[in-house]
């Protein structure tokens, strides 16, 4: 998922053809009946799996698809179809390794025959598609499909959960921060293990996340914010000058953690710069988040020399396209986000925006039984829901309105009954008999085990907690997290919590008085997604469930609960921070 890299191989050098416009292929939409007039036709199916904001994709079709050869060759023995990643996460996390464009070619049966990664010049493109014709056997680019044998435990025996921690660390770019010495880019799920270790006082681990935090800012655009998708050539100064969601959202997401940590000035104001982007240019009339923006000005023209402009003379040659289609997996990574910075800053306006986007999602995206559509139009894909259910969570913890609970819990319980597999959950709806049918994507299965566990804790229902486990056992098995190597943060993350308990967080008051409110604004304030934060008002017709005590005078108190134990009543937002220090002597982790 979070590898979604318009390909380096772009870098070789360019076929010319001549300059004269010439007609594209005839794209055809993804479907069985293209493989079914392949069939008939005794054609090839070449799927190009590109991204409207990828700059060599947009090379791709002003010179390899433009190329009469490779025109001819199309015309007479292929079909020719054509998917934007970000419209078909089922596709876009199968083929998510050979990053951006992706072209595949199938035989009219659905069989792979080629898988080919990144830019391929018109010459390069030409002598596959005749080797294809006159020699239709796999190529070595084919490979087996690993099958995953989950786990017995939810749980990693010792010397494993070591050989992970070793890969973890040992992946780290010293020199130069994050992890990877090819792309730089901010892995969220190992900077936030990184953040819970530091808790902890494990200060390798601190310096890890500072630095990486630090480096990263080197990809915020200075003037308008937001935040750049990556950098080539082994440094931070070559930005990729795309801006996806996911980027924008888990960075801000991440750098609100680290500031409501360790309270760096630096930090907040990276989250701001970031939230002001999504305010000023991904941000549709009606509230809901659009998709992304474009790295080129004009299409497949570098544009290195543009975002060097300020805001004025940017705005005078134009402004790169925005991609306004309107998500639900995009929205819910952008609500939790914002509902991260309400929580570390206090300020209303990203919990408003955060709000309007989950009630414009609710209206327009919803599917029977708690589900969400990707689109106007599709029937959903795991990413969808799973990540409305992450966002109406944490919008749960933080306004303590129980109808977003209500909505997690919906959200959890279409996630069981529509996309488990065999192994660990998948990208779409199983389909008999499906080309390419969907197969369950690392990252998708990680936060799925996040947040279906701390779903159970705060609900105390068994259904989502079996939902972790079924998860949690398919990414422990191997074959699954070895082949990552150090990119393995966000399932350390997943395995701590699914066998240990969060920090309990319970504010007795009513929602109307101001005490208990500012003990619930400092509640917020704890840096941890790992947080069971829950507000018992006396005076509602159905309160919390809760074995914690209060005051029999009913004035607003606080209690922090972690390691079998609870803090006496707190009625001081000043001194909560110290009561969880005494809870909280480790990192949440073993």
């Amino acid at each position: 998922m979070k590898r979604l890299a318009c390909s380096l191989l772009g870098l070789f050098l360019l076929t010319s053809v001549p300059a004269a416009e010439r007609p594209a292929p005839e794209w055809l939409e993804w479907s069985s009946q293209v493989f079914e007039r392949a069939a008939r036709e005794k054609k090839f199916v070449l799927l190009d799996l590109g991204a409207v904001w990828c700059h060599w994709c947009h090379v791709m079709d002003e010179k390899t698809y433009a190329d009469p050869a490779v025109r001819a060759l199309l015309a007479s023995r292929y079909l020719s179809v054509r998917v934007d990643q970000d419209s078909r996460p089922d596709l876009a996390n199968r083929y998510e390794d050979y990053g951006w464009p992706a072209t595949v070619v199938f035989a009219a049966d659905g069989s792979e025959i080629v898988k080919r990664r990144g830019f391929i010049p018109p010459r390069e493109m030409t002598s596959m598609l005749q080797a294809i014709i006159d020699d239709p056997t796999p190529g070595p680019s084919v490979q087996a499909e690993v099958v995953v044998s989950p786990a017995r435990e939810a749980a990693l025996p010792a010397e494993l959960r070591a050989e992970m921690e070793r890969n973890f660390r040992a992946g780290y770019d010293a020199k130069l921060g994050s992890w990877g010495t090819t792309q730089k880019f901010l892995d969220w799920d190992n900077v936030e293990r990184c953040l819970s270790l530091a808790r902890g006082g494990d200060a390798t681990a601190a310096q890890m996340a500072r630095q990486t935090l630090d480096a990263q800012r080197q990809l915020i655009d200075p003037v308008w914010g937001g935040i750049y998708q990556y950098s080539t050539h082994g440094d931070w100064k070559h930005p990729h000058f795309e801006k996806i969601m996911q980027m924008q959202a888990e960075n801000l997401r991440v750098y609100a953690l680290a500031g409501a940590q360790w309270r760096r000035a630096a930090d907040l104001i990276s989250a701001r710069q970031i939230e002001r982007y999504l305010r000023d240019f991904l941000t549709s009339p009606e509230g809901a988040f659009y998709t992304s923006q474009d790295a080129d000005l004009v299409r497949g023209e570098h544009s290195g020399d543009y975002f060097k402009l300020g805001d004025a003379a940017r705005r005078k040659r134009g402004i790169p396209r925005v991609d306004q289609n309107r998500y639900a997996r995009e929205n819910g990574w952008a609500i939790l986000a914002l509902a991260d910075l309400h929580a570390a800053t206090g300020d209303d306006a990203p919990l408003q925006a955060a709000r309007r986007a989950a009630d414009w999602i609710l209206a327009q995206r919803s599917l029977p039984g708690g589900g969400f559509r990707h689109g106007e139009t599709d029937q959903g894909y795991l990413g969808d829901t799973l990540a409305m259910g992450r966002a109406f969570l944490r919008l749960y913890a933080v306004t303590a309105d129980p109808a977003w609970l209500s909505r997690a819990t919906d959200a959890c319980r279409f996630i069981s009954d529509n996309f488990r597999s065999p192994a660990g959950f998948a990208s779409a709806r199983p389909a008999p008999g499906a080309i390419a049918p969907p197969l369950p994507q690392f990252d998708e299965n990680v936060q799925l085990v996040r947040f279906a566990n701390l779903l159970a804790r705060h609900t105390g229902e068994e259904a989502p907690r079996q939902v972790a486990e079924h998860a949690l056992r398919y990414l422990l098995a191997p074959e699954m997290w070895r082949p990552r190597r150090s990119a393995v943060g966000g399932l350390l993350s997943a395995e701590t919590e699914f066998n240990s308990a969060p920090l309990h967080v319970v504010v007795v008051g009513r929602k109307d008085d101001p005490a208990a409110r500012a003990l619930h604004r400092a509640a917020l304030r704890f840096p941890s997604s790992y947080v069971q934060l829950e507000w018992l008002d006396l005076a509602e017709p159905t309160p919390l469930k809760t074995e914690i005590p209060f005051p029999e005078n009913n004035a607003a108190a606080a209690y922090v609960c972690g390691d079998g134990s609870c803090s006496p009543p707190i009625d001081d937002p000043a001194k909560f921070a110290a009561a969880v220090e005494r809870i909280v002597r480790r990192p949440t982790g073993r």
